[in-house]
């Protein structure tokens, strides 16, 4: 692809992100806004100009998802030399190259999750914790690491946090500090320790700080707002006394605060680097003009907050406004947002293109009893992966070997003859359960058929989708999603249904403070700005084994989206504009 075609397609602003191809760049980026196509054109831009060397250019991200994502993109854009990784696995790579020259023999083993280190070391400091508590100290650990605190360092600072379950400041160091030691004699390492020992090798070793340097020259920080002092540390050291370093990200979606993520760096760029080129993105081509207007009135005045924009014209997209619904009870609100879906089905709409959106995970029980009652197919993100499902994996398995001594048939013939063999057919079951749920996997597969280039060969095909395994990046199955807030962040839908927003859910009942309320707030944010067409919130008057009677959302009182009086105890609701 020529220089000019890779330009050709961007609007005005996503142009001059991409021309800015050295020192430092901030593109500060609102939902919907086209920020993965603007930094991945700009990557393939210097790729195709010349003043990039692909195999220089480090874009981070923070998942296995949108890296995998960003290596795609700038494939078909003829960039597919340049490294798209996380922060963590750049790191790992790191390691594991330098340790056996600084250190010596090969790198410790790395724990894949804390909590069984943890019971372990709780048992040597003759600690009973329950599992919660194991997962809520393994948080703390994780917040005290990429916050750059030792262990006296934060018990300095503990009275602002939340200790784990039931145990004080003296219990709650001393599982910490077994936890490490624990760790210091199996030879093993967290995922934090990771991000730690490359920074201490690169500090420490000037050999490792030039090979380093030398390997990589432009990077590309996706997702600026969600860097913690750890990894920003990280990244000054692959930086060096270079500048050549682009950021992009958007302060409203900051949600990982109690993570460690602080969108300072994003916000204070322009103060660290004067110089620096800032552009901001504000076209939001994904969502209906309602949907905007909602998702701009909710973070008026925030600090970073930018003010998106809708399409008009050509390629706009339309909906309706935004509705508010009260029900009397959860299950009456689980109900009620699956009477909806049904009838948006049978309008024509697919399952796959709608979600329904929820603070905490238990808010899916009721969901998920609504949705076997009316014989709707759905799926919880984060629950089991697609690529390690039985059937995925007899799947990708017999594709390859077949695609070593089948050639020059279509495509479409290959794979749908691999699939038939192993119980794929045309036309879904009727049945609902086990054999549906294996269809729908067996017939996401099918359908990377259809978005494959025209000239992909059978032996390709297999190839990428080994490579969709081994990052993780699943297709889309046909049920609708289920998801939390947090979950689906860097995802969209059609359709999509937030529900329980009443006090105590959003804004959870533990964010007391102006910074923890202001977090529930971006997170409600990112729950609105996914949506493309429709969008529906909602909230129950009164919980599941509860008696006191909910207040709605102060944020719904915000917004100018109910009346002061939520509906009747019958569950009747209302459609207003979401228009003050």
């Amino acid at each position: 692809m020529s220089p000019d075609d890779l330009l050709s397609g961007l609007d005005v602003q996503q142009r001059v992100a991409a021309e800015a191809l050295v020192g430092p760049v901030s593109i500060l980026a609102g939902a919907g806004t086209g920020k993965t196509r603007a930094i991945t054109h700009r990557i393939a831009y210097g790729v195709a100009t010349g003043a990039y060397a692909p195999n220089r250019v480090m874009a981070l991200t923070f998942t296995a998802r949108s890296a995998a994502e960003l290596r795609g993109r700038l494939r078909m854009l003829g960039a597919g030399g340049v490294a798209a990784r996380t922060f963590h696995a750049a790191a790992l790579s790191q390691l594991g190259f330098f340790w056996p020259q600084v250190v010596g023999g090969s790198a410790p083993a790395i724990i894949d999750a804390k909590a069984r280190v943890l019971a372990h070391a709780a048992e040597t400091v003759h600690l009973k914790v329950d599992t919660a508590t194991l997962r809520d100290a393994a948080g703390e650990i994780e917040w005290r690491k990429v916050s750059g605190l030792s262990i006296e360092q934060y018990a300095a600072v503990s009275h602002t946090r939340s200790l784990p379950g039931q145990l004080d400041l003296e219990r709650t160091i001393a599982l910490q500090q077994a936890y490490e030691d624990l760790k210091d004699s199996r030879r093993q390492l967290d995922f934090e320790d990771v991000l730690l020992a490359v920074a201490g090798m690169i500090e420490q070793e000037p050999a490792v700080a030039m090979q380093v340097r030398e390997q990589y020259r432009f990077f590309v920080v996706d997702e600026f707002q969600d860097v913690s002092p750890l990894q920003y540390q990280l990244l000054k050291l692959w930086l060096g006394d270079r500048r050549d370093l682009c950021v992009v990200g958007d302060a409203s979606q900051t949600i990982y605060s109690f993570a460690g993520a602080r969108s300072e760096y994003l916000l204070d760029f322009p103060s660290r680097f004067p110089d620096a080129t800032v552009v901001r993105l504000e076209q939001n081509y994904r969502s209906a003009p309602p949907v905007i207007d909602t998702a701009n009135r909710l973070m008026r005045g925030r600090p970073g907050a930018l003010t998106l924009l809708p399409t008009v014209g050509e390629g706009a997209v339309t909906g309706p406004e935004v509705a508010e619904k009260s029900f009397q009870t959860d299950m009456g609100e689980a109900r009620g947002v699956a009477q909806r879906i049904l009838e948006l089905l049978d309008s024509g709409a697919k399952a796959e293109d709608i979600a329904v959106l929820f603070r905490v995970n238990v808010q899916s029980a009721a969901l998920e009893q609504a949705f076997v009652e009316a014989g709707l197919s759905y799926l919880i993100r984060g629950s089991k992966r697609f690529f390690d499902l039985p059937e995925v994996k007899q799947a990708v398995l017999a594709l390859r070997a077949a695609s070593v001594s089948i050639v020059g048939e279509p495509l479409f013939k290959s794979v749908s003859d691999v699939l038939r063999s192993i119980g794929w057919s045309q036309s879904p079951p009727e049945a609902r359960g086990a054999v549906r749920d294996r269809w729908e996997s067996l017939d996401a597969i099918m359908g990377l058929v259809d978005v494959a280039a025209p000239d992909t060969t059978f032996r390709a095909f297999t190839d990428e989708l080994l490579e969709r395994q081994r990052s993780q990046h699943e297709p889309t199955v046909s049920a609708v999603t289920f998801a939390t807030l947090h979950s689906a962040k860097g995802l969209e839908w059609d359709h999509v249904f937030v529900v329980g927003l009443s006090e105590g859910l959003v804004p959870i009942s533990y964010a007391k403070s102006f910074e923890q309320i202001d977090e529930e707030r971006r997170l409600l944010y990112v729950g609105i700005t996914r949506a493309r067409r429709s969008l529906t919130l909602s909230w129950a008057q009164v919980g599941q084994h509860q008696r006191a009677p909910r207040e709605p959302s102060r944020f719904l009182t915000e917004l100018g989206t109910r009346t002061p009086r939520a509906a009747g105890a019958s569950g009747a609701s209302s459609r207003r504009s979401a228009r003050r």
